[in-house]
């Protein structure tokens, strides 16, 4: 079961994201204050719900929070200052635009940047572990996963509906039959072990 707050007497705003690991898109973040009593029998970590669990838990995280934002750092940036960067600057970006402010940020993980003067705690599986960190697991991944279903309609030949733009076999497959689009993260093409040099020329 998941904790409610890691401190009763401060306002808590769990942080996560998602994408971090694709070849294709945008890293997304979250940031989320629950009521202290906030309780769903379904909210988990993201990665152990159904989508069908995730779509529905995201309308009711979105309207019973005291505050929720999202935000995204794009593919080219991700390759101008690195995965690990962009994904605190995705962070950041979502606990800025906040409504109300916390007191203390639980992040999930074993790393972060410290975004102005907050105090924060970096808690390894802390999306399994805390409340607020889940939520926000949850609208970075499903937020996510929106506009890559908008994306695999630019490029269907991807599976992008499916595989969201994580290195799949299918993906990987697709990239050696048609190269990259703009949309992929360039920064991966030593992990893909891959010839990149067939770049699609960008829509102006």
């Amino acid at each position: 079961m998941l904790l409610p707050f890691f401190n009763n007497e401060l306002i808590e705003a769990g942080v996560d994201e998602a994408g971090r690991g694709c070849f294709a898109g945008p890293v997304f973040a979250s940031a989320v204050i629950l009521p202290k009593k906030f309780y769903h029998p379904l909210l988990n970590d993201s990665k152990q719900l159904s989508e069908k669990q995730r779509d529905e838990l995201r309308p009711i995280i979105e309207s019973e929070s005291i505050a929720w934002a999202v935000a995204s750092v794009g593919n080219k940036e991700i390759d101008r200052i690195n995965i690990l960067q962009a994904s605190f600057k995705a962070m950041h970006k979502a606990i800025a635009q906040l409504k109300t402010i916390p007191q203390l940020l639980l992040i999930d993980g074993n790393r972060f940047k410290q975004f102005e003067n907050f105090p924060y705690h970096c808690i390894v599986k802390g999306d399994a572990t805390y409340a607020s960190i889940a939520a926000a697991s949850i609208l970075a991944k499903t937020h996510r996963d929106e506009l890559m279903y908008k994306l695999h309609k630019e490029y269907e030949m991807y599976g992008w509906d499916k595989n969201k733009g994580y290195g799949t076999r299918e993906h990987r497959k697709m990239i050696v039959q048609y190269g990259t689009c703009p949309y992929h993260r360039r920064s991966f093409k030593m992990q893909l072990s891959l010839d990149f040099s067939n770049q699609k020329e960008e829509k102006s």
